[in-house]
């Protein structure tokens, strides 16, 4: 879409960045810090030397922040052994060094569609601790032996790795769901490294077979099965701004269960040695009641409890009922069962969990070098190997985790501000025109409704009264504001 009034979307991200407090440079120090650092004697320490395994790793078209790659071996009986490594960034962010102080002001890196504010300086985050393809690199492995989509044992370490084959979602998908094309030249690239590199093309589709057991699995059991295609906006160099869709693959269901199958398996690795770790939750539902209704609308019952295999089958059925209108239900009861959190778990106590994903014991792991508390739990990790002292007390972490928390949500406000502002920019030609839609929000705070294409989301200023969540309704954009972030929209009927 043409961006003919000019906007600097750039300054607008920065601004909002400074109004949550969030760092937007590097200060001096830090840049120092960056440009010491060196590549590890690897041969000086302590670990395992896995670099003649075949590594590949698995990201966005746009990836250069690599955290994790993995690999596959079989063990017999129609077991599997697979290892996720992720990348060792405390070797390089030290505790109280000024990088980690830095880190942790954020907390995150913020992707905001026209900047990207990394939470840790390129050297480190796409250079010394990016698994990029062909370079010795430290690594936090973690092993799981995998039989009929369960782990059955599993173990941590660390080790050092070489990532043989830095692949794309959409390429990785194109090969394992056999598209045709035509292909953007970033998957044609990885089509011809899965052809070209001897054992990868198996080793994906092994990778894919178990990674779709584990999902089975994890859906046996309650896991809740979402479709929430998102908005990717993009401002290109020339001015014009793209308002891409995010959707699901295999590619990315096979990141996703084997970082949450790691995961897990670190937490109960944590809690089997008696360490306390921040974990991630999301806890029972307190709008059920919202979720039932929303169910009762669409045709179905749920339980007066929160059953979340219950909600599971509801939502099957609905995807096989109705698939165009599946994302947007999706949304809905995304909305409804809340924010997750991070939170303290002491060794011995019960965990919170994570309703979403039916587990008692999950953290956040996989991405410590744009994710701090994946540095904290790493830190963890590295004092046990070392037979040191915990890296930070239970006083310590419960005080982390709750800014972590914060910041995430603070980090969340600023990347949907400037993605509504981006497309606050890209709508402007069409005020006036009418939108299908749903409410995503109902509350004393305003009636929020998300329209489907393009999909973004803005405020209903003009509304009959009694809309609920997950109402389909008809819009009409009234107005928009790239500085304020504001989409506005009148409700012409439902």
């Amino acid at each position: 879409m043409d961006n003919r009034d000019t906007v600097d979307l750039r300054r607008i991200a920065r601004e909002v960045m400074l109004e949550k407090d969030f760092r937007v440079d590097f200060p001096p120090e830090v840049i120092q810090e960056a440009e010491n650092a060196r590549e590890p004697d690897f041969a000086a320490l302590p670990i395992r030397d896995m670099s003649g395994m075949l590594w590949s790793s698995i990201d966005n078209d746009d990836s250069k922040d690599l955290d994790q790659a993995e690999t596959i071996e079989e063990i017999g009986d129609g077991a599997h052994r697979v290892y996720v490594a992720v990348a060792n960034v405390d070797h390089f962010v030290p505790d109280g060094s000024a990088t980690d102080e830095s880190a942790l002001q954020n907390t995150t890196s913020i992707y905001t569609g026209v900047e990207t504010f990394p939470m840790l300086p390129e050297r480190f985050s796409t250079d010394l601790s990016s698994l990029n393809e062909g370079e010795k690199r430290l690594a936090m492995v973690t092993q799981l032996d995998i039989e009929g989509g369960e782990v059955a044992a599993a173990d941590v370490y660390l080790a050092a790795i070489e990532n043989k084959a830095q692949l794309t979602y959409d390429g990785v998908a194109a090969f394992l769901e056999q598209r045709a094309g035509p292909h953007s030249d970033i998957t044609r690239s990885v089509l011809g490294k899965i052809a070209r590199i001897p054992g990868l093309a198996r080793q994906l589709q092994a990778q894919d077979a178990v990674a779709q057991a584990l999902r089975a699995r994890r859906f046996d059991s309650g896991a809740l099965d979402f479709d929430t295609p998102e908005l990717r906006p993009v401002l290109n160099a020339d001015g014009t701004i793209d308002l891409d869709r995010w959707v699901s693959n295999r590619a990315t269901q096979l990141i996703e269960e084997f970082m949450i199958a790691a995961n897990r398996s670190v937490a109960a690795f944590l809690e089997k040695h008696g360490l306390p770790c921040i974990q991630r939750v999301v806890e029972t539902p307190k709008h059920w009641p919202e979720i039932v209704a929303l169910a009762a609308d669409h045709g179905g019952h749920l339980p007066k409890r929160p059953d979340g295999q219950a909600l599971e089958a509801f939502l099957a059925a609905q995807r096989s009922k109705d698939p165009e209108r599946f994302p947007d239900l999706s949304l809905a009861v995304i909305k409804l069962l809340g924010r997750g959190e991070y939170v303290v778990k002491g060794p011995g106590q019960a965990g919170v969990g994570h309703f979403g994903l039916a587990a008692r014991n999950y953290l956040h792991g996989s991405a410590p070098n744009r994710r701090y508390p994946d540095l904290i739990d790493q830190r963890m990790l590295i004092a046990l190997f070392r037979n040191d002292k915990p890296a930070y007390s239970p006083r310590a972490l419960a005080k982390l985790a709750d800014w972590c928390t914060r910041r995430e949500q603070d980090a969340k406000k600023v990347e949907r501000h400037v993605h509504k502002s981006i497309a606050a920019v890209a709508l402007r030609p069409r005020i006036g025109e009418t939108f299908e839609g749903f409410v995503t929000g109902a509350s004393e705070k305003g009636v929020f409704v998300r329209v489907a294409n393009p999909p973004v989301e803005g405020k209903a200023v003009s509304h009959p009264r009694g809309m609920r969540v997950g109402d389909r309704v008809q819009v009409r954009l009234l107005r928009t504001d790239a500085r304020k972030g504001f989409i506005d929209f009148e409700v012409e009927g439902r």
